[in-house]
């Protein structure tokens, strides 16, 4: 293992770059993928977010574009996909960063939300590496604006994420537009039957690993279930926020609908706050980041787009407004908080109709949550309910006829999506013995 990022013989100005960020040692991730991505091997990574993927991509391109000249013209050499805007904008950020000493380098990013006139004329300046979501990419190829054909090295970020957002038709475009004689890097937070026949699909020989830690949950994260009537869940929140100890909190729900309502309700109770989701265009999001970052806001609320897509240091708590029907969106949410070392509270609200929810999380984290009973909404029945194993079918399960999501165990099929760039995304469903859906093979 590679005890400095000077072991790698990285380009000196990536090193230089590095010293400026105050980086000396690397992650797991990067001592595993940097050397095999330098020698021009495909690979497949599997790894949770946090553990410093975007690095161990972007370091190895940086050098390949310092070191390998490439005759004639400047093309895009690297493609990078992202399934969100978010994630997009801090890989473009992080590459610009580590390639500051550069000075030819030219990064590009496209994706949904936003005029697509700025990102037509930095195409136009033919930048080194493009990073894009796939849906204004396609849109902008076929407007005849991005060159494919001097790109050697593809990046698919966040496959599982991408699968699960519906994107995975608009990758395969994608992949049969790029030349056959490429490197491929593949990185993912699991490995399902699904990734694993795109990666044969898409990889020549890949090397492979797998740093997904033993507990799904860093130790640091203090992890507590709070069991009250939905009916009660405002003014819960509204407390727990007027309190001293939360300095800064992420506050997820699973619509933009209720993400909006909490945001006027929290507005008018004087708690500075901010919401983020699909609906809100690009300046917002990145205005509302920005002010979270910053300190000017004390709150943020969204929806699971922001699970992934959002690192900011000194997110005291994470609040589970209401408990995601995926349990794995449960970790990547409450990640968001005790970063680099530090310490964590996840809060998780939990009514009748959660209480199979609860399990599910319980079963993957291998964590039982610790009950919060101090606080003034407590609810001895759900609680009872949690005991007993019980779990109350929710509108959404009542809906799905017995539905292509199982309340208690955990598994899930995806839900159609829109994309990133405001078209229709989603995967293609098709009908099931019992009315239930199922997600077709990709």
């Amino acid at each position: 293992m590679q005890e400095s990022f000077s072991s790698f013989k990285l380009h000196p100005s990536i090193l230089l770059a590095l010293s400026d960020e105050g980086y000396e040692t690397p992650t797991p991730v990067q001592q595993l993928a940097i050397p095999e991505v330098m020698a021009g091997k495909d690979l497949t990574g599997i790894a949770q977010t946090g553990t410093g993927k975007t690095a161990a991509f972007s370091l190895p391109i940086l050098h390949k574009l310092r070191t390998e000249k490439p005759g004639g013209p400047t093309r895009i050499r690297a493609l990078v996909l992202t399934p969100t805007r978010e994630l997009a904008l801090q890989i473009d950020k992080s590459m610009r960063t580590y390639g500051r000493h550069h000075k030819q380098l030219r990064t590009a990013v496209v994706l949904g939300g936003v005029p697509a006139g700025p990102q037509i004329k930095s195409l136009r300046r033919n930048p080194d590496i493009l990073v894009a979501t796939p849906g204004r990419f396609l849109d902008l190829h076929e407007r005849g604006f991005i060159d494919l054909k001097h790109v050697d090295t593809f990046v698919l970020d966040e496959a599982d994420r991408m699968l699960d957002m519906g994107f995975m038709p608009d990758v395969k475009r994608i992949v049969a537009l790029l030349p056959t004689e490429r490197q491929t890097l593949l990185f993912s937070a699991t490995m399902s039957n699904d990734i694993s026949r795109i990666t044969k699909q898409i990889q020549k020989n890949p090397v492979k690993f797998d740093v997904t830690p033993k507990e799904s949950v860093p130790s640091k994260i203090s992890q507590q279930v709070l069991f009250v009537e939905k009916k009660n869940k405002r003014a819960l929140l509204t407390k727990i926020l007027k309190g001293q100890d939360v300095l800064r909190a992420l506050v997820f729900t699973r619509t933009k609908h209720l993400a909006n309502r909490l945001f006027r309700d929290l507005s008018k109770q004087g708690i500075q706050v901010d919401a983020i989701h699909s609906n809100k265009t690009q300046s917002a999001r990145q205005r509302a980041l920005s002010d979270f970052h910053r300190g000017r806001i004390k709150v943020l609320i969204g929806t699971d787009i922001i699970a992934r897509g959002i690192d900011v240091e000194g997110i005291s708590h994470v609040i589970n407004y209401e408990l995601p029907h995926d349990p794995e969106s449960y970790v990547h949410r409450i990640g968001r908080t005790a970063r680099a070392g530090s310490e964590g509270t996840a809060l998780s609200f939990c009514d009748a109709e959660e209480v199979g929810l609860l399990s599910g999380i319980e079963k993957l984290t291998r964590t039982p949550l610790t009950t919060l009973e101090d606080h003034p909404f407590r609810s001895d029945e759900i609680e009872k309910l949690r005991k007993s194993g019980a779990a109350v079918a929710s509108p959404f399960q009542k809906k799905r006829n017995g539905g292509a999501r199982r309340f208690s165990s955990g598994k899930r099929y995806s839900s159609s999506s829109r994309d990133e760039s405001g078209s229709k995304g989603g995967p293609k469903f098709g009908r099931r013995r019992g009315g239930g859906v199922k997600h077709k093979t990709v």
